[in-house]
């Protein structure tokens, strides 16, 4: 009986980002658990080539997550001819480092579109087919970075901070509903994105100090949190932040 709370068979998710890193391996958990899988980016021949990578076929849906009007007309369409999505995970995101007193505004407003306006995007057309179903679950990644600062991120800790907080507003306008609104932040995990930390020795020995678990993160292991999110064990959890960092935020 309690197994079958995190019974995901027959269901949809779209994972937007999801060529690579994070988005690629959430995607992959959710199809081990018996998820039908909606890949999402803007390139289609990277989407066509992590598709192949994929144990069982997997959809494809390619459009901007930072173009509102695309990102509506793609949902609308998909949903009108392939079927419900289910699960939403907003996971397309960027990264760029810079001083702050530096910082390139060009950079700074990528970030905003990339890092927060896609979650608004995809979170607002898929959840006008949600509510009407009266059910839906909505993942938004966010990071460590929701609650912490580093130096040379300032920008990106602000569209992290955002995404917390967007996630909260989301629950309370709809939970009622039914919908389930949450955030998974994760901590520092060897993804291409962290390529530029990941090789920096320096940084990678301060990071292991740093972290109670003493190591990067594998992103197959945010693949649980992601499950439990998505299932109906979290079917009372809404605008919650789920921090899955090896205890960093835990401990100074």
């Amino acid at each position: 009986m309690s197994l079958q709370l995190f019974d995901l068979k027959g269901r949809r998710a779209l994972v937007t980002g999801s060529s690579q890193g994070i988005g690629l391996a959430l995607a992959a958990g959710l199809q081990r658990a018996g998820v039908a899988v909606v890949l999402n980016g803007r390139d289609a021949t990277k989407l066509a080539t992590a598709a192949e990578s994929f144990l069982a076929p997997v959809g494809v849906l390619a459009f901007d997550v930072t173009d509102h009007q695309s990102a509506r007309e793609a949902i609308d369409r998909f949903e009108t001819e392939t079927g419900p999505i289910d699960i939403l995970v907003n996971n397309a995101g960027m990264q760029f480092r810079a001083p702050l007193e530096d910082f390139p505004a060009d950079a700074f407003e990528r970030l905003l579109r990339t890092n927060i306006s896609s979650v608004f995007n995809v979170g607002q057309a898929v959840a006008r087919h949600m509510i009407g179903r009266g059910q839906g679950k909505i993942i938004n990644i966010a990071s460590v970075q929701t609650a912490l600062a580093r130096p040379s991120i300032a920008p990106y800790t602000a569209t992290k901070g955002a995404v917390g907080n967007l996630t909260k507003g989301m629950a309370t306008d709809w939970a009622r509903y039914g919908l389930q609104c949450n955030a998974i932040a994760p901590g520092y995990f060897d993804t291409p994105l962290n390529a530029a930390l990941v090789s920096d020795e320096t940084f990678s020995a301060w990071l292991e100090k740093r972290t109670p678990a003493g190591r990067w993160g594998k992103v197959e292991e945010l693949v649980g949190a992601c499950i439990f999110l998505a299932s109906d064990a979290s079917s009372f959890v809404n605008g919650h932040t789920l921090y899955v960092d090896g205890g960093i935020t835990a401990s100074l």
